[in-house]
């Protein structure tokens, strides 16, 4: 049980903390605004630096495919049009209860607009329970608990092209303005530290998917809401590299000490962009660099930054995607469509997730389930440790 009044006494220290923090902010926002605009002057030669010392440049930056100071509002979209979202949720495995399992629920929406059609709006659970699904990735050291949300990524990509593709094949000829979204970004990160055994197993189910909407021409967008990236903000460092080249692998080799060029760190890309953007416009597309993209063959990561009222957004695309300008702003204005129509985030990643979650009632059921079943299969002893019936129950 929380005691708030202990809890009170160490508030006055964090408000203090983030005043000062917010006065440090507006200071390190001035100097990135300078910077910015010193670059519009000189764009096209930090390119040429970015693109020459880039396996010396040990951070993330990404390279600016329009002017830095890009405005663009978004089109409105067709009155017609169908959009298509995926989110996943589990029940983690547990000592503790009945049996040591667990489940992977991939929430499904499809959204017809003006077609006087039914939306589908579902879910597609599927259990593991072999000792192949639940120690399987113990010889490269990752835990079960992990390599389940790595799965599901996998299954919620796998599972969003199943879906366009079924729409497109159900429409025959008629041609509908269609738009594939998935929570977060489209850049999986976790990769990097994975074996490559292991992300041999994660990895080309989804480029397969994505390969999938590709040949439908179905546009895929992931939607970062309150994105932390910096890679915009990451461009602008080598303005600030005080050295005659940006060869951080000479100079500075050690990335998480203070070096000179982190004069912004740790504002973010929405933050500058916050200052440029009016609502219903988006800014500069960006190609992402991060090393992790080496590995998604013909389908590289461009991504651009929206207004779209309620923050700026960070919105991330194939290169399919973007390299095709009529269906990248047909996308767009898909994706601020739905944002409006879910008062701030897109209504069909919002339907999808709650498709998905797996609630306390849900999980009770899954379990009392899966207990008649052990029972009818005559098994003995039946029921959860005593440490999980005492957590679910106070006798003080």
């Amino acid at each position: 049980m929380l005691d708030l009044t202990k809890l009170t006494r160490q508030m006055q220290g964090l408000s203090q903390h983030l005043t000062q923090e917010a006065a440090a902010s507006r200071q390190r926002l001035e100097l990135a605004q300078k910077h910015f605009q010193n670059a519009l002057g000189c764009q096209d030669d930090l390119v040429q630096r970015q693109e020459k010392w880039r396996d010396r440049i040990l951070f993330a930056n990404a390279t600016p495919l329009e002017p830095l100071n890009t405005c663009i509002d978004i089109p409105v979209p067709p009155k017609i049009h169908t959009v298509i979202a995926t989110d996943g949720s589990q029940i983690s495995p547990s000592h503790h209860e009945i049996a040591y399992c667990y489940l992977l629920n991939i929430g499904r929406v499809i959204l017809h607009y003006g077609q006087n059609r039914y939306p589908l709006l579902d879910s597609l659970p599927e259990i593991f329970y072999r000792p192949e699904d639940l120690y399987f990735s113990r010889k490269w050291g990752i835990r079960t608990e992990e390599w389940m949300s790595f799965c599901r990524t996998a299954s919620e990509a796998t599972v969003l092209a199943e879906l366009a593709c079924s729409v497109k094949e159900d429409r025959g000829t008629e041609e509908v303005p269609t738009l594939a979204m998935v929570d977060g970004s489209l850049i999986y990160w976790f990769l990097e530290q994975l074996p490559l055994e292991a992300r041999d197993r994660i990895l080309p189910p989804i480029l397969e998917a994505w390969q999938k909407l590709r040949d439908a021409q179905i546009p895929l967008m992931g939607y970062v809401s309150a994105s932390r990236n910096v890679e915009g903000m990451n461009f602008l460092r080598l303005l600030a590299c005080p050295h005659t080249v940006p060869d951080c692998a000479s100079f500075c080799p050690n990335q998480l000490e203070k070096v000179p060029c982190k004069v912004f760190e740790p504002l973010r890309d929405t933050t500058l962009l916050s200052t440029l953007l009016k609502p219903g416009q988006r800014g500069c597309l960006w190609r992402s660099n991060v090393r992790i993209l080496d590995l998604y063959q013909d389908q590289q990561i461009y991504f651009c930054y929206v207004h779209v009222g309620t923050e700026i957004a960070r919105i991330e695309v194939p290169s399919w995607v973007a390299q095709n300008t009529t269906m990248f702003d047909q996308a767009l204005g898909l994706m601020l469509a739905q944002v409006q129509k879910g008062y701030g985030y897109p209504v069909a990643i919002a339907e999808a997730h709650n498709q998905a979650v797996v609630r306390g009632g849900d999980k009770a059921r899954f379990f009392a389930i899966l207990e008649r079943q052990m029972i009818k299969a005559g098994i003995k002893n039946v029921g959860t440790s005593y440490k999980e019936a005492r957590k679910r129950g106070s006798i003080a």
